[in-house]
């Protein structure tokens, strides 16, 4: 029982500020106006070591889930899903600064809501799950958009100049289509919700993703999902090239510098 006991999703490990913490979204077992995002912390260098501390809720101006941190030019920003505004949409995405790694500032800013058609699939428009991406002078925001049960769920971009004001919701420049979605041929229906690693050997940059190896119906059976993982590159304008889902009967190499 309590306020973060029930539906404990999306959780997020991060290295700042020489300590780990790790966000999650969780609620009392209610419905979304009680969906919260939470943070513990541990001081050991190691965060299979040491004691998980729980710092509480954040101080998110709407309730929400999905959230997600990252630095730039020596300030800490957070994203997340918030709701708030149904029917017109489910969620959407908004970014704050932040204080420390446990609280966020006043300064709420909408970053993304669902605009295009294919953000709005399955029965409701969302646009959830952010992701970070730094590269060639540009931020990137990679999100999810339509509803997870559909097989459209799919991933949108936001692009900024690095040298923007961030907490400026004009630095942002949506991409009127979706940069990866399904392809049925590969068996890879409803690709979404992602992140980003490299290689070991950093020559190589790789998104993490779930999907469906097949459809169910009107709505997607969620406990069929599947983590996958392939490399991706770059166009020649400095933006991220996903490609297509890769098959899961696909053989393909292990990440350059893994032994």
């Amino acid at each position: 029982s309590g306020p973060c006991s029930h539906n404990i999703w999306a959780p997020e490990i991060h290295f700042l500020k020489d300590r780990w913490y790790v966000y999650f979204t969780a609620n009392d077992g209610g419905g979304d106006e009680t969906r919260r995002i939470y943070v513990l912390e541990n001081k050991s260098s190691d965060p299979m070591e040491g004691v998980w501390e729980e710092k509480g809720a954040l101080n998110t101006q709407y309730a929400g889930l999905d959230g997600t941190v990252f630095q730039h030019r020596g300030k800490l920003f957070f994203l997340y899903a918030g709701y708030g505004n149904y029917p017109d949409y489910g969620s959407a995405l908004f970014m704050t600064e932040m204080i420390n790694p446990w609280t966020l500032g006043n300064e709420n800013i909408l970053l993304s809501k669902p605009e295009y058609d294919w953000e709005k699939r399955g029965g409701m428009a969302i646009n959830e799950g952010p992701a970070i991406l730094k590269r060639n002078g540009k931020i990137f925001v990679i999100y999810s958009a339509s509803t997870t049960w559909t097989e459209d769920y799919c991933l949108g971009m936001l692009t900024a100049s690095d040298l923007s004001d961030l907490m400026i919701p004009e630095s942002w420049t949506k991409s009127s289509q979706p940069v990866f979605k399904k392809s049925v041929q590969n068996q890879a229906i409803a690709p979404g919700h992602n992140s980003f690693t490299q290689s070991p050997d950093g020559r190589e940059d790789w998104i993490v993703y779930h999907a469906i190896t097949e459809t169910s119906g009107e709505k997607l059976d969620l406990t069929l999902r599947s983590t996958r993982a392939q490399k991706f590159g770059w166009n020649t304008d400095g933006t991220p090239n996903f490609g297509e889902p890769v098959s899961c009967t696909k053989e393909i190499n292990v990440p350059s510098g893994e032994e």
